[in-house]
């Protein structure tokens, strides 16, 4: 059978007129009235936006205009994302309260084409962890499983687009932040080339590894949002002036003749049914036409490394300007300014940030910059000449996107060190500002889902979404989310 996309689907309805944007937009608040608080995806509701919008959309059709792809498709945002009078908190009680003066890029892109903006989607505290369970408050939950963790950061978009109470959402990616929740919660999940999509907006963990993407259903609708959101932004230094080649209009691209890599470092230390997921997409992909490239990506071992040194670094900078005095949270009587900013920042973020900006502070420190922070930075170019290498092999790779399913709830907080490790496929990604994609490729024994994870060369997008695409017409959609959640 032929895989739609949902937006696709959605959009077709409301063109026929056989159901209207406000129909389709009071479904989903109710959607969530009925599901969220069993799933706590959501933190902020925005009903009253949603369904301004919604009737704005409605007009259009009635007069008989043209509607951009997106326009009337209801949505949801991580709360790390700007929204112009909306509170934004990346879920840390050291923001609340706090509503941005300005729309981020993306957003405010989106909202120009009457996206249907039902809410803000719960994160770990400033995109800060794997589980979603560093927000102020508590985790997303898996739609799955309730007792397991929706993944993160971008754990709330996920559960709400898995949970059926988003078509798709908006997370941002710093470490496999989009990828990794959507392979744990059965959805697809892209994270673009670093420079391909505005940050301008997006609240900052680590500059130069975030980056915004889309969490769907389908690679289809994937494709959608990414051809909606990558464009050059001039309020962003670090967007790229280029032509975007659209990759909607691409994904039948066939892949006979295509060379596939699986570096074997990727294989190692996944759980079996994952293993054995993966093998079996690769002999999916084997069935297409393409061709199979076995190498090696001797630098996956120093890439977590890397990463935690420079991305705590980073977030040591970043998150200095919260002294309780310009905007958020202030804590109660102190003695003096020195006093007030400290008992601000001990009370405002949550245990996790300030690990890592305590470890990031002190890789900067005078006496241990050279041994850890500049090696780390060297070492980011090994990274990077070691994709490259790659990449005169084969068009793209392919790995699990995570080594594991799910944890259970508690999981990270009892063994943090393995948490940290189970970004080990994901990270190598950020490092190098390549573009990646994970899609559902399977379940493990107890019905858990399973991501496969794509890397593609820079600005390659459309290669990735349209491998994505091909895998899922050539397995019948057999591992896409069905929204389980009753």
């Amino acid at each position: 059978m032929a895989v739609q996309g949902k937006i696709a689907a959605l959009r077709g309805r409301m063109l026929r007129r056989e159901v209207s944007c406000e129909e389709i937009t009071r479904a989903y608040l109710d959607a969530i009235e009925k599901k969220n608080g069993a799933l706590n995806a959501y933190v902020l509701t925005t009903p009253d936006t949603a369904l301004h919008t919604a009737r704005a959309v409605d007009a259009k059709i009635a007069r008989g205009e043209t509607l951009a792809p997106l326009e009337g498709i209801p949505m949801t945002l991580k709360d790390n994302i700007s929204t112009k009078g909306i509170e934004t908190t990346c879920c840390s009680r050291i923001l609340k309260g706090y509503s941005p003066i300005y729309n981020a890029s993306v957003w405010e892109k989106l909202a120009g084409q009457n996206a249907v903006l039902l809410g803000k989607t719960n994160m770990d505290e400033f995109a800060m962890g794997s589980t979603c369970e560093t927000s102020c408050f508590g985790g997303a939950n898996n739609p799955y499983d309730l007792d397991r963790v929706a993944g993160g950061s971008s754990g709330g978009v996920a559960s709400a687009v898995g949970g059926g109470m988003a078509a798709y959402g908006l997370g941002s990616d710093t470490g496999g932040s989009v990828r990794q929740p959507a392979s744990f919660c059965g959805l697809v999940g892209l994270k673009p080339t670093y420079g391909a999509v505005s940050r301008y907006g997006l609240i900052a963990y680590a500059s130069s590894f975030d980056q915004i993407g889309p969490i769907t259903v389908t690679a289809a609708d994937a494709a959608a949002v990414c051809d909606a959101i990558c464009f050059y932004d001039e309020q962003d230094s670090t967007s790229v002036p280029r032509r975007y080649e659209p990759a909607a209009g691409a994904l039948e691209q066939d892949l006979r003749g295509v060379r596939i890599g699986v570096a074997k470092e990727f294989m190692q230390a996944v759980q079996p049914a994952v293993l054995k997921a993966v093998e079996e997409a690769i002999a999916v992909y084997r069935s297409l036409g393409a061709e199979i490239v076995e190498l090696s990506l001797s630098t996956l071992s120093i890439a977590l490394p890397v990463y935690y040194i420079l991305a705590c670094a980073e977030a040591s900078s970043n998150l200095g300007r919260y002294d309780g005095i310009r905007y958020g949270y202030q804590a109660g009587t102190a003695g003096n300014l020195n006093e007030c900013i400290c008992r601000t920042r001990s009370e405002g973020f949550g245990p996790e940030v300030q690990r890592r900006i305590l470890l990031g502070t002190y890789v900067l420190s005078a006496g241990y910059f050279d041994a850890y922070y500049k090696k780390a930075q060297t070492l980011r170019g090994a990274v990077v000449r070691s994709f490259d290498e790659a990449f005169a092999k084969c068009d793209f790779l392919l790995a699990p996107t995570a080594p594991v399913t799910a944890f259970r709830h508690g999981r990270a907080a009892a063994n943090p060190i393995e948490t940290y490790q189970s970004d080990i496929c994901t990270v190598p990604v950020n490092i190098a500002g390549l573009p990646a994609l994970s899609l559902p490729c399977g379940f493990d024994p107890d019905g858990m889902p399973i991501g496969l994870q794509l890397i593609g060369r820079a600005f390659d997008e459309k290669t990735l979404l349209a491998a994505a695409h091909r895998f899922e017409q050539a397995t019948d959609g057999a591992y896409l989310c069905r929204e389980v959640l009753a």
